[in-house]
């Protein structure tokens, strides 16, 4: 009777490299329709170019010689306040799974998130301290 319980509690197992075979198959498929979709993308797709097409990427318009308003080109000062911007919004996004496991992590993680936290700290000084986040 033992014998027979035993036999049903074991499951079955696939042996080898047998069970990876959906996988390789899912990363086959996407890897063909990656490769199809560049390569059938010119021969499908309109071939309509003009100026603006064939020029450097500026908002999608054509670049008119004078500037529209004042200042010629945008200052980088625009560039760099959104990069950091960005930049310090992303990594305020690694604070809400900690806000979620506060409990589950104990002391481990509130001295994770601590050095976490001083870390941005020490970026953002560097960036007020070098003028960074200054308009002028």
């Amino acid at each position: 009777m033992l014998a027979a319980t035993e036999q049903v509690a074991q499951a079955p197992t696939q042996p080898g490299l047998k069970m990876y075979l959906p996988l390789v198959f899912l990363f086959v498929m996407a890897l063909g329709f990656a490769v199809l979709s560049v390569l059938l993308g010119p021969l499908v797709g309109p071939s309509r170019y003009n100026k603006a097409k064939l020029s450097a990427y500026e908002c999608g318009i054509e670049p008119s010689p004078q500037p529209i308003a004042g200042g010629g080109r945008m200052p980088v000062a625009y560039y760099i306040t959104a990069m950091l911007f960005i930049l310090f919004d992303i990594e305020m996004v690694f604070l809400y799974p900690f806000a979620v496991s506060a409990d589950a992590l104990g002391m481990f993680g509130l001295v994770e998130i601590v050095l976490f936290i001083v870390t941005v700290g020490f970026a953002y000084a560097y960036v007020w301290r070098r003028g960074g986040l200054d308009w002028n």
